[in-house]
């Protein structure tokens, strides 16, 4: 056993022996001294008893520091092994938009138990957020910030930040924001404008006008463009009147989209739910792993079929079956490449599904100069490793055309799919994959059939 392991093991045990002896101070001790991966992974370890009861035992604003820490669907099992009343205690210490998060991922009578045990201002915050899709502004936003009526002056703001400075601890401020009559957005206020400018003066001589905002239905791919375009540390986020509702803030629109290209990478995996962990039930761990490998095999019975019409061209031409997955391979490199591109124009707006005729010319230009010099490459090495330069067309040929079939599907199906709401990260790989590996099987066996007499 190593000795990250063996490490591991121990802060297991100890919490698993503390738990069972309802020593709590101890307990608090291990979760301050210990990293955030040996957390997670240590808690991760324990049985759905141990788990439930170690909320109960520790006070609800380390258990909210402890969620915090903890990946998301891990954290929605803690709050689901906990006593109802518990977990409410531990979700009004959470930040407005985790709160969200977990309440949206419980399921909807476990997040009704805890929203009627929880404080009203906050059930009401929180049933507000969960409307919105956790992958727009709405979900993404705090509602914790500091905004002010434009008549107010300097000096009212600083005494209502000293008279509320328990209060505002625990908020994330880099921005105080100005509102006029309903809400609405009207300016922002720099903290250095305030504590050097005259106290005497109002907030709408001393702010900056018409800030840049987001509406509240902005998605998470749009959001990430934005922040890429303005090197802000937040955003305000506005309704459909112009009122002000949140602020979205740069590190959780980048852990939001990191956390989905993880889920699309699980699911391109094959798993499909995106959120699984091993401390999931069995069953329903298998069952997910189990609709994509049955898929998979329809997706490789299409493939196999194309070779199977062939079965007397292989067998004649037996030095076929060697480029075949060559073949394949590059084909799907190229058609990959496309993909990436056509997903990112997608994320930062530069392109939109009506594209697609400019994408398919931009790519069907790029295929056919990558094909012909790929095809030449490994029809000159059939050729010279098989001493036949009929086969050495053959294979340079399919190659090719197959390059330039893989580059256009690779290029517009994303484009379709975000069309019909699909996510174009996930289905666009399989798609690609039987496609070109039947395309390339295709053109491959049907030109050595037609050249076979040359070829034997």
């Amino acid at each position: 056993m190593t000795l990250e392991a063996d490490t591991l093991a121990n802060t297991r045990d100890q919490l698993a022996q503390l738990v069972q002896a309802n020593d709590r101070n101890s307990i608090e001790t291990i979760l301050e001294n210990s990293s955030t991966s040996e957390l997670a992974r240590a808690v991760a370890m324990l049985d759905e008893h141990e788990r439930g009861k170690l909320l109960d035992l520790i006070g609800a604003e380390t258990a909210a520091d402890l969620v915090e820490q903890l990946p998301s669907i891990q954290a929605v099992q803690l709050l689901e092994d906990a006593q109802p009343d518990q977990a409410a205690a531990v979700v009004n210490e959470l930040p407005s938009d985790l709160q969200a998060d977990l309440l949206s991922d419980l399921d909807a009578e476990d997040a009704e138990a805890i929203l009627s045990r929880m404080q009203p201002n906050e059930a009401a915050s929180a049933r507000r957020l969960r409307s919105y899709d956790e992958n727009v502004a709405g979900g993404l936003m705090i509602t914790e910030l500091l905004h002010y009526p434009a008549e107010w002056t300097v000096s009212q703001v600083i005494d209502d930040l000293q008279l509320k400075a328990d209060e505002y601890r625990d908020y994330q401020i880099q921005y105080t924001y100005v509102c006029g009559e309903d809400q609405t957005l009207i300016g922002v206020l720099r903290l250095r404008d305030l504590l050097i400018g005259s106290r005497t003066r109002r907030l709408q001589d001393i702010m900056i006008p018409n800030p840049l905002s987001v509406p509240d239905t902005l998605s998470l791919e749009a959001l990430h463009g934005f922040f890429q375009q303005h090197h802000f540390l937040g955003a305000p986020v506005v309704g459909a009147s112009g009122q002000l509702v949140g602020v979205v803030q740069r590190s959780d629109v980048d852990q939001a989209w990191i956390e989905q290209q993880d889920r699309s990478f699980l699911r391109r995996q094959g798993i499909v739910s995106g959120e699984e962990i091993r401390a999931m039930p069995l069953l329903e761990r298998a069952r997910g792993r189990f609709m994509w490998l049955s898929l998979n095999i329809v997706l490789n019975l299409l493939a196999a079929s194309v070779i199977s019409h062939f079965e007397s061209t292989l067998a004649a031409v037996i030095a076929l079956t060697a480029f075949l997955p060559i073949i394949s391979d590059m084909s799907g490199c190229s058609g990959n490449q496309a993909v990436a591109v056509s997903i990112r124009e997608l994320m930062l707006g530069l392109a939109k599904p009506s594209d697609l005729l400019r994408v398919w010319l931009k790519e069907i230009s790029v295929g056919l100069l990558n094909g012909l010099a790929v095809g030449a490459i490994m029809g000159f090495i059939a050729w010279f490793w098989k001493g036949n330069i009929v086969l050495g067309l053959v294979v340079g040929v399919a190659l090719a055309l197959n390059t330039m079939v893989a580059v256009s599907i690779g290029g517009i199906v994303p484009l379709v799919l975000r069309r019909l709401g699909r996510d174009p990260a996930v289905a666009s790989g399989p798609l690609l994959t039987t496609v070109t590996d039947m395309c390339g099987f295709f053109l491959v066996l049907s030109l050595a059939t037609v050249f076979i007499d040359y070829l034997i």
